[in-house]
């Protein structure tokens, strides 16, 4: 292995060096899902603010819906220098040796987004990147996609409703065991092959936040919804680290900037597609669209909390600690925010 990460870096070195010898740098963006999705618009935008700030050295070619690479396959294409950037799902560092990221895959670790982003762009957040170095990958920034819902083709109320149920995953052992914990058949699949999978029976089901849903056209072949927000699925942007670092400093510059105008962007869209998608799933008919009442939502809870501990040595206790803690501190805020005002009582001096 050893070997082969050497020889792979070494063909990224002569990769990145001729990938600006003629004047014009080439960043291939792939990913593996719609452009209408709040990735796919975000890698537009970054491609559009990038060449402008660089004034045409660099060119950026995006190719969505997997046009080059599978979930299984784009990681190897980046370190070998095939393609420069991606933005793969956070569940994909675990299989690459990164189990750390698998933070994320946690159900119900994080109950807002605000919570969510306190932890990224923090302690954790660095340390995270900071151990990409050593696979041959610079970490840019995380974007967002929202929440996850179950689907399938019967509700999905109980606990017990998913006993038995053929779910996609991702290639993850905490959304393994989290589908194990709940009763269902956990089935690792690539993206691409979800609807395929989902039209043919192959699997019972999946989980999606609503705009990868709605766009992947899975409403015409799952008639149930269940709104869980159990999980999270977010992006980390990469980038090969040999062709990053030979970059000339003010590209590398420009293209930081051209990633933070991008990932602003990306936030902001990332509710909003979602919250439409959900519009669209309802209006289209297809799909009952159900939510969890406090006390399922508690149940799901109550199952699924182990998996916290289950995972401490794989993930890191420091790491899950520091995300219930930033939970915690988020909770008092907004409680302290939500209180009204103390009324001053009146002055009994004359």
């Amino acid at each position: 292995m050893q070997l082969r990460a050497a020889l792979v870096f070494v063909l990224a070195l002569g990769i990145s060096g001729m990938a600006h010898a003629a004047g014009e740098i080439i960043i291939k963006f792939s990913h593996v899902v719609a452009p209408d999705t709040p990735k796919g618009q975000a890698a537009e935008r970054f491609k559009q603010v990038a060449e402008k700030l660089t004034k045409g050295k660099v060119r950026v070619e995006i190719y969505p819906n997997s046009q080059l690479y599978k979930d299984r396959e784009e990681i190897e294409a980046l370190q070998s220098g095939a393609v420069q950037m991606l933005a793969p799902s956070l569940s994909k560092f675990g299989p690459m040796g990164v189990p750390e990221f698998q933070l994320f895959d946690l159900p119900f670790l994080f109950p807002n987004q605000e919570v969510l982003h306190r932890v990224m762009d923090g302690e954790v957040g660095k340390k995270l990147f900071a151990k990409l170095d050593s696979k041959g990958v610079t970490g840019l920034a995380f974007w967002d996609n929202g929440f996850k819902q179950m689907s399938s083709n019967k509700p999905m109320h109980s606990v017990s409703d998913l006993n038995g149920l053929k779910m996609r995953i991702q290639s993850s052992k905490v959304l393994s065991a989290q589908m194990k914990a709940l009763g269902a058949n956990p089935q690792v699949m690539a993206f691409s092959e979800v609807y395929t999978a989902l039209q043919q029976g192959v699997v019972d089901g999946t989980e999606n936040p609503v705009s990868n849903f709605y766009t992947q056209k899975m409403h015409e072949v799952q008639k149930h919804m269940t709104i869980s927000n159990h999980g999270y699925l977010g992006y980390a942007v990469i980038v090969n680290k040999a062709f990053w670092d030979g970059l000339p400093a003010d590209v590398r510059t420009a293209l930081n900037q051209a990633m933070k105008e991008a990932s602003n962007y990306e936030s902001f869209i990332a509710q909003k597609d979602n919250d439409a998608a959900l519009a669209k799933v309802i209006a289209a008919k297809t799909t009952t669209v159900y939510y969890l009442t406090p006390a399922e939502r508690a149940e799901w809870q109550k199952t699924l909390l182990p998996l916290q501990k289950e995972f401490e040595s794989v993930i890191g206790a420091d790491l899950i600690k520091i995300a219930n803690a930033t939970a915690a501190e988020v909770a008092k805020e907004q409680a302290g925010a939500a209180k009204p005002p103390a009324t001053l009582k009146p002055s009994t001096k004359k």
